[in-house]
């Protein structure tokens, strides 16, 4: 299954202005943020908690349209 991640990317660019400052922000590379962010990988739920965190995401249903959104 893919994910439609295009809310996600929008919210990062918002908040951190770039995908590889977001990628510091959550302690990965942004190798691995793009390839998460292109479904070649998923992310883990110690990944999806941080990003709540880190992005401000407060309702259930803000998780679900930015991580399970399918293509």
């Amino acid at each position: 299954m893919e994910f439609n991640y295009n809310k996600l990317k929008g919210k990062i660019k918002e908040v951190y202005g770039t995908q590889q400052e977001f990628a510091k922000a959550l302690g990965i590379s942004s190798t691995t943020l793009n390839t998460r962010l292109k479904n070649e990988t998923f992310f883990n739920q110690s990944e999806i908690e941080k990003t709540r965190d880190l992005l401000n995401l407060k309702s259930e249903q803000d998780i679900i349209d930015i991580f399970f959104t399918a293509v």
